[in-house]
């Protein structure tokens, strides 16, 4: 579903033509070198190529310009190896529509004291070369992260992987179709948004089928293969008793897979790499979509429940984000509280729909009633969440714009066995703590359904907002309500002022 192994980032060197060519030969072997440093790293995300060493207007242009039709090409990095003059550079950044990482770096770690001389010098500038292209992309409002330190450093590599998935989850999010089985859940707020400014925002396109177009679908996979699968849920999980071969309850495993295997069909037909489901909205299916929901999702697509196509957009791109990486991203939400004082925890659950590779251990597959939908009892996989550090964020639509808003937390074991809730769940303490992260993510209007992910951090998404032109409030070990309060008011005064008139 990611195929990120398809992608790359570009390499861009920049100089100028007044050192000569022995000097623009030792750029380019220089920069070749940090080029291949980063290529060489453990856990590199995407390819890095290099490209050869920019000295004129009309290369850095072309060079730009490429890399907007370049498929594979997700972002560019750039480092001013010498001095190479910001006016060179305009026409090229202004058109430039690939997210961009300024590298200010250098060849050398140390600097060789007792033989420094001058030839050194105007071949090793980028102390000031980056600071002329930082005032340069900060003068066209250039939107970049900027990562400072010697490649060599483990703590550089890893904010430039960081900006890495982001490019990712962009390049995802720009091609990304998703499919809406019905509409979103009856008078509901917050699932609701603006499609057209999805699309011209995020390049998602997000369009509504008719759930029995699905059903026609399901009914139309066949019985062996329907086994096959059923029989493959018994290998891979816990099963319960009755849905086992020979069971009684064997048939509803059959069918959910049948749902599996029709859904998969449908969204791989029509390109969609998310979707959307709605309990009030079940045409001909005999049960909600539940296991199917969670093996697709452990696939890389993303899901929303009730309609809510936000959140299957932005798990998604957490999920492309996250490729490789240990942990996982699942579709969440907020469901009850542990409100004891000094041991405050959350329950996040949902009534089938969490994604198994957040799972603590093998997860069982069992059979239960659902009160909500007037179907069949619909099979489903019971886990815990692993514990460790995560983060769970939300999409909401606050009317002119966008907004992310994202607590980092720490998922935890539940304080007691859960034997009597038949569903997925997880169980966290938010940063800082209960109190103040609701009351923060109240007050920043932020959605109750969201993605938890223990693939994907707080600074990931930080990079995203940021190529996306969109606002990010983060609830961390530093916040404090009344400042959270008015840095929301600043960022909209912002946003306002930067969207013009």
């Amino acid at each position: 579903m990611t195929a990120t192994a398809e992608r790359e980032v570009w390499f861009l060197t920049g100089s100028q033509g007044l050192y000569g060519e022995e000097t623009l030969r030792q750029v380019a072997e220089q920069s070749g070198g940090i080029c291949a440093e980063l290529s060489r790293a453990a856990d590199t995300p995407v390819a890095v190529v290099w490209k050869p060493v920019l000295t004129d207007a009309s290369a850095i242009t072309d060079a730009m310009l490429a890399a907007n039709s370049a498929p594979r090409c997700v972002g560019l990095i750039a480092w001013m190896h010498t001095f190479s003059p910001a006016k060179m550079w305009i026409a090229g950044l202004d058109l430039l529509r690939k997210p961009l990482l300024h590298l200010h770096t250098q060849a050398n770690v140390e600097l060789p004291w007792s033989s420094i001389d001058m030839d050194f010098m105007n071949l090793n500038q980028a102390a000031h070369g980056d600071r002329e292209f930082g005032y340069i992309q900060s003068r066209l409002g250039v939107a970049r992260k900027t990562v400072a330190g010697h490649v060599s450093d483990p703590a550089v590599v890893r904010r430039v992987h960081t900006w890495m998935r982001a490019a990712l989850g962009l390049n995802a999010l720009r091609t990304l179709r998703v499919a809406r089985f019905g509409d979103n859940m009856r008078d509901v707020a917050v699932t609701e948004g603006d499609k057209v400014e999805a699309q011209l925002r995020f390049g998602v396109s997000v369009n509504t089928y008719g759930v029995n177009d699905l059903v026609e679908a399901v009914d139309a996979v066949g019985e062996g293969a329907a086994g096959e699968l059923a029989a493959r849920y018994a290998r891979t999980y816990t099963t319960a008793p009755e849905l086992a071969a020979g069971g009684a309850r064997h048939d509803a495993l059959r069918y959910a897979a049948r749902i599996e295997l029709g859904l998969r069909a449908f969204l791989d037909a029509g390109g969609f790499c998310a979707f959307t489901t709605n309990f009030e909205d079940l045409g001909g299916l005999r049960q909600l979509p539940g296991i199917a929901v969670q093996r697709l999702m452990a696939d890389g697509y993303g899901f929303g429940g009730e309609g809510d196509w936000k959140t299957a957009v932005l798990l998604h791109t957490l999920k492309t984000m996250g490729a490789g990486r240990p942990g996982g991203s699942s579709f969440m939400e907020d469901y009850t509280y542990h409100l004891v004082p000094g041991q405050e925890l959350i329950l996040g659950a949902h009534m089938l729909e969490v994604c198994p590779t957040i799972a603590a251990g093998r997860p069982r597959c069992e059979i239960h009633p659902l009160s909500i939908g007037d179907r069949e009892d619909p099979v489903r996989l019971v886990f815990d969440a692993r514990p460790g550090p995560g983060v769970v964020v939300g999409l909401a639509d606050v009317g002119d714009r966008f907004r992310l808003v994202a607590n980092r937390i720490e998922v935890v074991p539940p304080a007691e066995p859960l034997p009597s809730l038949p569903v997925p769940r997880a169980v966290w303490r938010p940063e800082p703590d209960l109190r103040t992260s609701t009351e923060a993510w109240l007050t920043a209007g932020g959605p109750h359904h969201t993605v938890l992910s223990t693939a994907v951090g707080a600074e990931e998404l930080a990079d995203l907002s940021e190529m996306l032109h969109t606002e990010l409030l983060l609830i961390d070990r530093t916040t404090e309500v009344r400042q959270f309060t008015k840095e929301m008011r600043w960022n909209q005064a912002y946003y306002r002022l930067a969207g013009g008139l």
